[in-house]
């Protein structure tokens, strides 16, 4: 089926049904910001550039969320979020201009606090007899023989029997049901043990009470003892527990609500049950009824080692889902798939691919659903559904091939783009000056023991049931054979923490009865010959097992055998990706702090650098392969915001005025720390992450309260970034008297109230790297929209982004300002005229930033075949500055275009490494001063067609005309040339030798400006 739609510049595009995207706008959903927000801010994303937002998810979350990835109901819209009405009205005022928006979907897990997931409180009220069981990922035969269809509920915040005593855990009754109420979490009561409640108290009471209403509450409690028992896994008696506890409750509702004498005796047994405070055999009886229960509530700690449901990463308000089963996969996206159905989200964004049992099955099925929903009436079969995964790539990894996607959510783009503008020749400087600030004279701890011992943390601290019973998993299978009996559980589960703190890659994809891949087959063996050598004194033995096991070459001696190792296998692979990711990501980017610009999601701080054409080559692969892939440079998950990287990265540059810096500082603040058992507090690895950080996030401009909540924000981060590290406190052990230490330092070193040495020596220096960090932004962005894949902005960052980790990049978006800022950047003047280096002057407010944004959309749009489909040719720089430009080629035919009709080419320049360049970084790094000899070759087939006089280029920032000139056998552009008068160019074609120009290019131009 083939669709017109019009790109945000208003330029007429054919494309099929299954839209791709121009470029993306994350947005994040919650009660503060609704569908009438975003309906309110369609106009202005309209103008910047955007043809598709990318939503957060929008579904019911637990009450309050953020974020939006604790989906508690996925059949419905979340309403602090908004009513029907409002996001129809929503998705029309998209449609109305040609916009379509991507929907965040979270398929892994569900959340299950504060009583709002119904399918969660049916598995507590029935135990393996729930209609719902199926769906969630419970063993319900665990480790512990206690927990023996039982649900570890790890919701207290004390021991269990001091919670009850001190009357923490209430007895309740609503609705015709009742349950036990622990602050704002609820947990309902089976039916079949409400006899208990009434015990000791109703034979006296109907002695009493003769009549209807006596009679009818005998009646309900005889039928809740005759319940099919909740250990029942048979449909048919699953589906009788369902219908007739539903029955149940209507009638104690009702009996209650039209007797005052029944509603008096509930009300008696819930507070006899409530027990007394200072008697603790008065909570014998509400002690007895939640042994019963399908669950066992429990301190929260606990969950380390007990708990018996697979959770999203070490959550436990996240239940993970199974939805390898058809029918979960179909009831949690039938409401999903009925949006698409009626012209709701025209794409999709997969969270946590990884966390899936089988990612590619997953996809295959969830694309054949996509593309039935977004089917035309005509019935015409429409291209792939647009499908984008989260996924965090090794250095070397390659997204799976056949899995039926567009791409990833770009982290390995970004992590690409940020090393080019890291000096990799200054990597042993950086080395040894963090080395000597954190005073390690001991053997230094290199990236990847920090790495592996990080891993092991995980497993022990937050982790450990969950390879527990991996471990026993995999006992199991070896008792099924001889030649694998006789290892011991301890050893097995040893062995089995050794393979997967080596895991090179967040995990694999081996399927049963599937060829397992080369790539698989090398992390695999990779990760066992890595745990060899780390574990010498356990025998080979084991880990050949291991290997074998998981390369799916052991023996088989029966379908049972062959099932248990496909269920292992499928186990182990869902368990790396969260050791990994919290080993990594939440643990080892908080204690190596050479360069913590290095420290992100997707990336490799080992990595130093990368060179232009490496670059040129990972972009190159990147075209060929996924062109359609998101290109992020900032997103909800990123450890700090896009230009405090971009600023960071200026440090790799200066190693000596750094080492200067920084040495100078640790002097003038040492009298602020604080001895904390031994230990002066912040410790110097913490004390170089905070100077790195004060660095890169420093507001531009700022006032006294700006800088009072820039204050406020470094503390709550800074109490976030150690516990993370889990060096000196944590989130399951904080150690308060550390981190109130701590952050006395970090208050001191920022007070203004008093004449303050350091800040004085601080600020120019910071000044100086925030300017120098100015270019490296602007580049990125340019690079970001004209390189191949579908350019992605977070909330707000068509500013300046100084956002660190969330939540303090969930803050509020001030779009009214931006606003403004956009309709008075529309209202510059052409471009011949002053517009750019206005900007340029005036670049701290940021709204340069926005007019490189718009300008490169604009053009994007109206060059859209070229970027989207057309080749990516690197160019060569040439001169006394060659490493410090980066420049390439798009090349393309526009739709329509006669065969053998010269192609478009678009040519992308930008600086990067200038830090060097220019003596005084307030002035921007324009002219032949600056750039000399410096030029951009070019192929002479890009720059004479056809045998004809040379191609002649418009710069779109600055509207001057450029036109390649022969330097012996090469045609070049002089870098003098480019950045005369702005620091980054973007060349389009200007009007040919008929003074004809490209279709619609002058008009889409003023139209848009």
């Amino acid at each position: 089926m083939i669709a017109v739609w019009r790109s945000a510049c208003n330029t007429p595009e054919v494309v099929s049904a299954a839209r791709i995207p121009l470029a993306t706008y994350r947005l994040q959903f919650n009660n503060r910001f609704t569908f009438r927000d975003a309906r309110g801010i369609v106009d202005y994303l309209h103008a910047l550039g955007v043809t598709d937002c990318y939503a957060s998810s929008y579904l019911i979350a637990v009450a309050g969320s953020p974020h939006g990835y604790d989906v508690a109901d996925p059949t419905r819209l979340n309403p602090e979020v908004g009513s029907d009405a409002d996001y129809w009205a929503w998705v029309a005022a998209l449609r109305q201009r040609q916009m379509g928006h991507l929907l965040d979907v979270v398929p892994n897990h569900m959340g299950i606090a504060k009583a709002a997931n119904p399918w969660w409180l049916d598995v507590l009220e029935n135990g393996p007899s729930s209609r719902f069981a199926r769906f969630f990922d419970i063993s319900w035969n665990p480790v512990k023989r206690e927990l023996a269809n039982k649900l570890l509920i790890p919701i207290l915040g004390d021991q269990y029997g001091a919670a009850l005593e001190r009357q923490d855990l209430q007895l309740i009754f609503q609705n015709g049901a009742f349950f036990i109420r622990y602050y704002d979490e609820v947990v309902p009561v089976a039916p079949d043990t409400y006899t208990l409640i009434f015990e000791g108290a109703l034979a006296e009471w109907l002695a009493r009470h003769a009549g209807p209403p006596a009679d009818e509450l005998q009646v309900i409690l005889a039928a809740s003892e005759h319940l099919p028992p909740r250990s029942s896994t048979d449909p048919a008696a699953i589906a009788a527990r369902a219908r007739e506890k539903d029955v149940i409750k209507r009638r104690l509702a009702a009996v209650v609500e039209s007797s005052t004498e029944v509603r008096a005796l509930v009300n008696t047994c819930v507070e006899r049950f409530n027990g007394v405070a200072g008697q603790p055999r008065s909570f014998d009886r509400l002690d007895r009824l939640l042994v019963e229960q399908s669950y066992r509530l429990a301190h929260w700690r606990v969950a380390s080692e007990e708990i018996n449901y697979r959770r999203f990463f070490d959550v436990n308000q996240l239940a993970a889902l199974r939805m390898e089963d058809p029918e979960v996969f179909d009831e949690v996206h039938r409401f999903m798939f009925d949006l698409v159905r009626r012209g709701g989200p025209t794409g999709v964004r997969i969270d946590h691919v990884d966390g899936l049992y089988s990612p590619g099955d997953y996809l295959q099925r969830l694309q054949e659903n996509l593309k039935r929903a977004a089917q035309q009436p005509s019935g015409t079969e429409v291209d792939d559904f647009y499908v984008v995964v989260e996924k965090i790539l090794g250095a070397d990894e390659r997204l799976p091939g056949d899995w039926p996607v567009h791409g990833t959510t770009g982290y390995e783009f970004a992590a690409v783009v940020n090393n080019l503008f890291v000096d990799r020749r200054n990597e042993q400087a950086l080395d040894a000056i963090y080395t000597r600030f954190v005073r390690d004279r001991r053997e230094r701890l290199s990236f990847a023991e920090l790495a592996y011992r990080s891993r092991k943390q995980v497993m022990h601290e937050t982790m450990s049931g969950d390879i527990n019973s991996l471990g026993h998993q995999l006992n199991r299978f070896a008792e099924r054979n001889r030649h694998f009996r006789d290892f011991t559980l301890y050893s097995l589960i040893s062995t089995l923490k050794e393979v997967i703190a080596c895991f090179p890659v967040y995990r694999t994809y081996v399927s049963a009865g599937q060829p397992v891949s080369d790539h698989d087959r090398r992390y695999i063996r990779q990760a066992v010959d890595c745990a060899k050598r780390r574990a010498p004194a356990v025998t080979s033995l084991l880990f050949e097992f291991v290997e074998r096991l998981l390369l799916q070459e052991t023996p088989l001696e029966s379908p049972e055998a062959s099932e248990e190792r496909a269920r292992f296998v499928g186990k182990f692979q869902q368990t790396t990706s969260p050791v990994v990711a919290k080993g990594i990501e939440d643990t080892a980017f908080y204690l190596y702090n050479r360069l913590i610009s290095l420290n992100e999601v997707g990336s490799d701080p080992t990595r130093f650098g990368l060179e232009p054409g490496q670059v040129h080559d990972w972009m190159a692969e990147r075209q060929r392969r996924w062109p359609f892939a998101l290109s992020a440079t900032a997103t909800h998950d990123t450890k700090r915001g896009e230009d405090v990287r971009a600023r960071l990265n200026v440090l790799s540059e200066l190693p000596g005025a750094w080492k200067e810096a920084v040495s100078k500082w640790r002097g003038l603040n040492r009298r602020f720390k604080s001895d904390v058992g031994g230990v002066l507090a912040p410790v110097p690895n913490e004390e170089y992450f905070l100077y790195q950080t004060l660095v890169g996030a420093w507001p531009f401009e700022p006032s006294d309260e700006s800088l009072d909540r820039f204050r406020d924000r470094i503390v709550a981060y800074m109490r976030k970034a150690m516990r993370e590290s889990k060096a000196h406190t944590s989130w399951l052990n904080p150690d308060e008297g550390y981190e109130r230490a701590a952050l006395r330092f970090v208050e001191a070193v920022l007070d203004r109230r008093r004449p303050n040495p350091f800040l004085q020596s601080f600020l120019p220096f910071q000044a100086r790297i925030a300017e120098l960090g100015i270019y490296n932004s602007l580049a990125q962005l340019v690079i970001k929209i004209t390189a191949p894949g579908v350019p992605d902005f977070y909330q707000g960052t068509e500013l300046w982004d100084l956002n660190l980790v969330d939540p303090d990049n969930r803050r509020p978006v001030d779009y009214e300002e931006r606003r403004r800022i956009l309709a008075a950047l529309k209202s510059c003047p052409t471009p011949e005229g002053a517009c750019a280096p206005e900007l340029l002057q005036h670049r701290a407010d940021g709204r340069v930033k926005m007019f490189v944004t718009a300008r490169a959309l604009a053009v994007r749009a109206r060059l859209r075949a070229v970027y989207e489909r057309g080749e990516y040719v690197p160019l060569q720089i040439a001169g006394g500055r060659r490493d410090c430009v980066f420049a390439f080629a798009r090349v393309g035919s526009e739709p329509g275009a006669r065969a053998g009709s010269d192609r478009v080419v678009t040519i992308t320049a930008v600086p990067r490494l200038i830090g060097s360049l220019i003596s005084d970084a307030m002035t921007p790094p324009l002219g032949q001063a600056v750039w000399a000899d410096t030029r951009i070759e070019l192929p002479r087939s890009l720059a004479s067609p056809h045998g004809r006089s040379h191609r002649r280029f418009r710069d779109i920032f600055t509207g001057a005309i450029v036109e390649p000139q022969s330097t012996g056998d090469a045609l070049a552009i002089a870098a003098a040339t480019l950045f005369d008068r702005f620091p980054v160019a973007l060349l389009t074609p200007a009007a040919d030798q008929n003074g004809s120009s490209l279709p619609d290019q002058e008009s889409t131009a003023s139209d848009s400006w």
